[in-house]
């Protein structure tokens, strides 16, 4: 299993505009960061976690040729904005996508691109989507991957990450339930969010986020979801020693696990 980050900005991206910073000035790629979200494949599926702003312009850096499903963390702009560009890869498969989320993702969604869902001129075309509820911690089979929704709270919002097998993904939460703790045990791989320094109403802040990761125990870390106050290489030079700042365009390699013979 590959997976790759489409980016790991806060919802302004960095650079932030109109701002001077050493982060949003730097000339070190790894401080470039656009809207968070995931790609990720096994040996033959191809799945997308989010569709930040930048997912057309990421699919064509990335080459992404298929997308056999799409899973939603949340339906803030900064995480779906890039939906509709979904309708090219309608053209290129010839078929509808199935997108999941929790019941709140989806209203959301419904509503944000209402034109998708209603009889209208198609125009360039529109999207085809197949809304599909995940209900906390269920399991989707997807490909070869085992997908478990883990319900996350992004303030008062109920989100979702994801497990797949020794891979999670969590952004966006600032408080995490115990039942959710409890299925994050013996992982390979975590990612979490990891805001900024000053604590935050909505997402962790990095000592909050330093503080999950080591009760998760997850063999590494990664944090995403990052400001411009946090700059790569300075921030990375007083993290512990199994965590780790991510950046666009890291990949980062597993076994096929999550598949029905682990």
């Amino acid at each position: 299993m590959k997976v790759k980050f489409l980016g790991t900005g806060t919802s302004h991206g960095i650079p932030v505009i109109g701002c001077s910073c050493p982060t949003c000035t730097s000339k070190d790629p790894r401080n470039q960061r656009y809207r968070t979200g995931l790609y990720i494949q096994d040996s033959s599926h191809s799945f997308i976690i989010d569709t930040p702003p930048e997912f057309r312009l990421r699919a064509l850096e990335y080459k992404i040729q298929k997308i056999d499903a799409v899973l939603f963390t949340h339906a803030h702009s900064d995480h779906c904005a890039g939906l509709d560009d979904i309708r090219r890869f309608n053209e290129l498969q010839n078929s509808s996508i199935p997108v999941y989320g929790n019941e709140e993702t989806l209203s959301e969604l419904r509503k944000k691109f209402s034109y998708v869902f209603e009889e209208t001129q198609e125009g360039g075309g529109k999207p085809k989507l197949d809304l599909k509820l995940i209900s906390d911690f269920e399991t989707l089979k997807l490909g070869k991957l085992n997908f478990i929704g883990l319900p996350v709270y992004h303030g008062e919002l109920k989100i979702l990450g994801y497990r797949i097998g020794g891979f999670a993904f969590i952004t966006d939460v600032s408080k995490i339930p115990e039942e959710t703790f409890s299925r994050l045990k013996d992982l390979e791989i975590l990612v979490l969010d990891a805001l900024r320094i000053e604590k935050h109403p909505t997402h962790f802040n990095l000592e909050e986020a330093i503080e999950a990761a080591f009760r998760i125990g997850a063999q590494k870390t990664y944090f995403t979801h990052i400001t411009h106050i946090l700059e790569h290489e300075s921030t990375e030079k007083v993290l512990p020693q199994t965590m780790f700042l991510a950046y666009d365009g890291l990949e980062l390699f597993l076994k096929d696990s999550g598949t029905e013979n682990d």
